[in-house]
């Protein structure tokens, strides 16, 4: 057991740091067919380089490391229990290691544990099979990915596509569907996994199965070959783009499983993975403990340190009409409202973090430090203490911002703050607030951990950290850190006319394709 922990440490350390071949392949084609120089392009650069700075750092790709679900085969014999232990051991030592972020919180309390472990954390769940080695399949799915699944109860009313009925056709409608309500919130370009069938937790489950599939394979199932097929043609044809900043690629890959279901209930549920698609596996000696082999290796690598362009991500833009911008906070209305959906700006100074529990405790309370002109980044970034005691972030890429919608137009008015970064974009309340109060809201490339870590200069100090890592209020000057104003204190919303544009297209697969 003791070889056997440290497998399934060295897995959730490749899981986390690394992507697979055959995701990395998808990226590239995605990154081959965006027209250079617009956002989309931008924003898939970046993505290339934090993929190849997470490989050099063997850092978190992104800071949301998610819940970790074990799929695992074992065959007839082997002891389930002292596995778990062994597992559960290596995510707390992982954990400590800053190769996950501390995620796990309990739900009554709000207490986070601090090692990733609690009731049903992580999950792990064993099948019996007839083979002589044991199967361990690790996925790491973030809360702005998993905040994005969606399920279905056919016959449905679907916007922009009418009726979905219980057939092939109703089951296209709801998948187009659930890529277009994602927009850019789950950090698209996504993939997703479908279920049809089963009941409420089956389906979610079999959809979450799907997405242990190899990106490239092919479907057994003629019927959901050719769905799969349709709705990666068509899906990217919505024009969301990646991070929802519009463009050619939305969806990278799409894997639709089914199993039967009882005549009163049709469910299609889909689960949505963000470009950060991290899952690995491996093959276990189950006499050793120790690694025989490494699964999604077939096929093609791709270097991107190979790919990689000399000059910085906003760079590119810069060619183009796009204004980048530097800004140094505090900031003053009059700058603030100068800035228009479009523009790049580059941060150099102290940004505030805060997350659902420092917006919850704004709206009651003082703020420990003072707000007015400042930045508060939407971030819970992995942090580890050096043996001299400092801070360090080793992972800090923005979390979804639509979350903080209840709170944030209050918040920014009532502290004077003027500029919040996040991804995914916001919505109507914070929208009017922006242009009553002179804020903005500016979209940073989420996943980009590494990316946005490496801009950050130094830890200058943390609030509430009872809360837990993830969700106090840290204090990070950064460096350069690049994002883009979508949208601005004139009721402009790159977000609302893309989420538009989509639906409008999203219209146009109103008619049946499947009989």
């Amino acid at each position: 057991m003791e070889k056997f922990q440290q497998s399934m440490y060295d897995l959730i350390v490749e899981t986390s740091t690394k992507l697979p071949k055959d995701v990395r392949r998808a990226i590239a084609r995605a990154k081959v067919r965006e027209n250079a120089g617009t956002r989309a392009a931008m924003a898939l650069n970046t993505i290339v380089e934090n993929i190849q700075m997470a490989d050099e750092n063997v850092s978190p790709i992104c800071q949301d490391t998610g819940l970790p679900t074990f799929k695992i085969k074992v065959p007839v014999g082997v002891n389930q229990i002292e596995m778990k232990k062994a597992i559960r051991a290596a995510i707390a030592e992982a954990t400590k290691n800053g190769k996950l972020r501390p995620n796990s919180v309990d739900s009554l309390t709000g207490k986070n544990s601090g090692d990733n472990l609690g009731e049903g954390v992580p999950v792990i769940k064993f099948e019996q099979w007839e083979n002589d080695y044991i199967d361990v399949r690790l996925i790491l799915k973030g809360g702005g990915c998993e905040n994005k699944n969606i399920q279905y109860s056919l016959p449905c009313e679907l916007e922009g596509l009418g009726r979905a009925g219980r057939d092939l056709d109703g089951i296209r409608k709801c998948i187009l569907h659930a890529v277009y309500q994602a927009q850019g919130q789950g950090c698209s370009a996504g993939f997703i996994g479908v279920g049809i069938g089963g009941d409420r937790s089956s389906g979610y489950e079999l959809a979450k199965e799907q997405l242990f599939r190899p990106v490239d394979d092919v479907n057994p199932i003629e019927e959901l070959r050719q769905l799969e097929e349709y709705i990666m043609e068509n899906a990217n044809k919505l024009g969301i783009g990646t991070m929802g900043f519009g463009g050619e690629s939305t969806l990278l890959g799409c894997k639709i499983g089914v199993m039967h279901r009882i005549p009163a209930s049709f469910f299609v549920s889909v689960a949505y993975n963000c470009w950060a698609f991290r899952r690995m596996g491996v093959k276990i000696d189950p006499a050793t403990g120790e690694i025989i082999e490494w699964l999604y290796q077939d096929g093609e690598d791709v270097d991107f340190a190979k790919e990689l362009e000399k000059a910085e991500a906003a760079a590119a833009l810069e060619q183009g009409d796009t204004r980048v911008i530097d800004l140094v906070p505090p900031l003053s209305e009059e700058q603030v409202r100068q800035l228009r959906v479009g523009d790049v700006v580059r941060i150099s100074g102290v940004i505030y973090t805060g997350r659902d529990a420092i917006h919850k405790y704004l709206m009651d309370h003082d703020a420990p430090v003072d707000l007015n002109g400042q930045i508060i980044y939407h971030c819970g970034p992995v942090m580890l203490k050096d043996e001299e005691g400092r801070w360090h972030a080793k992972a800090a890429g923005p979390t979804t911002s639509i979350r903080e919608e209840p709170y944030q137009g209050d918040i920014m008015k009532k502290f004077g703050v003027r500029a919040v970064i996040g991804k995914g974009g916001m919505g109507a309340k914070t929208l009017q607030a922006l242009k009553e109060h002179g804020g903005v809201y500016l979209n940073a490339i989420g996943g980009a951990a590494q990316y946005y870590a490496d801009c950050i200069k130094s830890v200058e100090g943390v609030d509430l950290l009872e809360f837990g890592i993830p969700e106090a209020m840290w204090h990070l000057r950064v460096e350069n850190f690049t994002a883009v104003v979508t949208m601005d204190s004139h009721g402009n919303s790159l977000h609302e006319d893309v989420e538009k544009s989509s639906l409008e297209k999203l219209a146009q697969f109103k008619e049946p394709v499947f009989k």
